[in-house]
């Protein structure tokens, strides 16, 4: 059972929600807050395993919710959900923590699957956020790579390998266009992942696009 957690300063959204949720007999709504402080509040008696998180909110918004919350020990995976698709948010969020980005009218299937995905580990942006975060980046200067931690201590293939996962391929796709099992690539990751002391794939691109290891707009 998947344990998740609401977070919406409006009823009706968390209302609504809750029943998309519940109609999954995987999932289970552990509890809901109305703002951030509450969230963070929540989150430590409840212990989700997913928290479901607006970004605009009173008193403390989902952003810095996010990072006060996915800085606890054994730390809930967070799903940000909004209904504006606004570059300035995107950015913040996964740099907060965030393992993935959603808008709000995404249909009822997509939201159920992203919290799977987030749940089993993996790292969910739509298309559209993918693109935000790229051109975000890009207009960052690049931080000394040698000044990442863990990120000299990564394998050539390793490299190779967070590169094409800032590309956005999946394993299999990895696999493919290196010529390696689907196992191996997914211990690559691992690997890469516990070096740069970055919970999911998302952190990775993060960490791959702010220290030039990838630059936005050249071939993989």
């Amino acid at each position: 059972m998947i344990r998740v957690m609401l977070v919406d300063d409006q009823a009706m959204v968390r209302a609504g929600f809750r029943m998309i949720i519940e109609s999954d007999p995987e999932l289970n709504v552990v509890g809901d807050a109305a703002d951030g402080r509450e969230a963070i509040e929540l989150a430590q008696r409840c212990r989700p395993d997913v928290v479901l998180m607006d970004v605009r909110m009173p008193r403390v918004d989902g952003i810095e919710a996010t990072a006060a919350i996915t800085a606890m020990p054994e730390a809930p995976r967070v799903l940000m959900l909004t209904t504006f698709d606004l570059e300035e948010y995107v950015y913040a969020a996964l740099r907060a923590g965030a393992s993935g980005f959603m808008l709000k009218d995404a249909p009822a299937e997509q939201l159920l699957d992203a919290i799977r995905v987030i749940h089993r580990g993996d790292a969910l942006l739509a298309p559209s956020i993918t693109r935000m975060l790229i051109a975000e980046i890009a207009v960052r200067p690049a931080r000394d790579a040698t000044l990442t931690p863990g990120l000299d201590e990564l394998t050539e293939r390793e490299l190779d390998v967070m590169r094409l996962v800032a590309r956005g391929l999946s394993n299999s796709e990895i696999a493919e266009s290196l010529f390696l099992g689907e196992a191996t690539v997914k211990t690559h990751v691992g690997r890469i992942l516990a070096k740069l002391g970055v919970r999911d794939r998302v952190q990775a691109v993060v960490v791959a696009y702010e220290s030039g290891l990838v630059t936005p707009g050249a071939d993989p």
